[in-house]
């Protein structure tokens, strides 16, 4: 558990750690390199590295102990529907998730085909949010995956965003996250791929949230877009 930078989340849970590569938005993995950094620190939880996917057990009692509402990223670190995380874990996950209904829980994930295979195995709760990374129009077929889920609220993490998508289906999602690469050697962000997805988030009236512009510097790329501030967050 931790505080987190991340725009549009509060603090982050970690009940699972490590993951793999699975499409072109994974190049230079955010947590690839953090847990690189932990593990060098000499944290324990990060010990065996990124390459080893496995449970936490432990961090399940953390959101029991929370004294206020949160508004929680779960697995930055991680992929809660990677195949080598257990069902039986996942609904432990989900419990937990469950029984904590005055925070709000972010799930992301880009193992969308998994995600629709055993959504109808878990309970979602009015708390719990589910969206899919889709970086670029090759994976666009994730978000008909979460479509079909039984989450109250649906949302897409277009990051980074690396190549056009034009012709978005929003039906039936909630919520739009946009964002640049950043780090050592980023892929560029047309800004053009950016104003279109905000004209269709406004045509489809879904709340549309611009996380950063990224670049090797993304503090000084800054977050402004058309000299404004776009923090929109879904109703719930």
């Amino acid at each position: 558990m931790a505080n987190s930078s991340i725009e549009w989340t509060e603090m982050t849970w970690n009940p699972t750690t490590g993951c793999s590569k699975i499409s072109a938005g994974c190049k230079f993995c955010y947590a690839e390199i953090m847990t690189r950094r932990l593990k060098g620190m000499g944290q324990e939880k990060y010990k065996d590295g990124f390459k080893i996917v496995k449970p936490h057990y432990e961090s399940l009692k953390t959101p029991y102990t929370w004294k206020k509402p949160k508004i929680v990223f779960v697995n930055s670190m991680s992929d809660l529907f990677h195949p080598a995380i257990p069902l039986d874990y996942i609904k432990e996950v989900f419990k937990v998730m469950n029984d904590n209904p005055q925070h709000v829980f972010q799930v992301l994930t880009k193992r969308a085909e998994r995600l629709a295979g055993v959504h109808y195995e878990l309970k979602w709760t009015h708390n719990i949010w589910m969206g899919v990374s889709v970086e670029d129009n090759r994976v666009v077929d994730r978000i008909d995956f979460l479509r079909n889920t039984n989450a109250k609220v649906k949302f897409l993490s277009l990051e980074p965003l690396i190549g056009p998508l034009p012709s978005l289906d929003l039906q039936n999602i909630d919520w739009v996250i946009v964002g640049g690469e950043s780090g050592y050697k980023p892929r560029a962000m047309d800004p053009d791929w950016v104003l279109d997805i905000h004209d269709q988030c406004k045509k489809a009236k879904v709340a549309f949230f611009f996380k950063q512009w990224g670049g090797k510097n993304k503090k000084a790329s800054g977050r402004l877009l058309n000299g404004k501030f776009y923090n929109e967050m879904p109703d719930y």
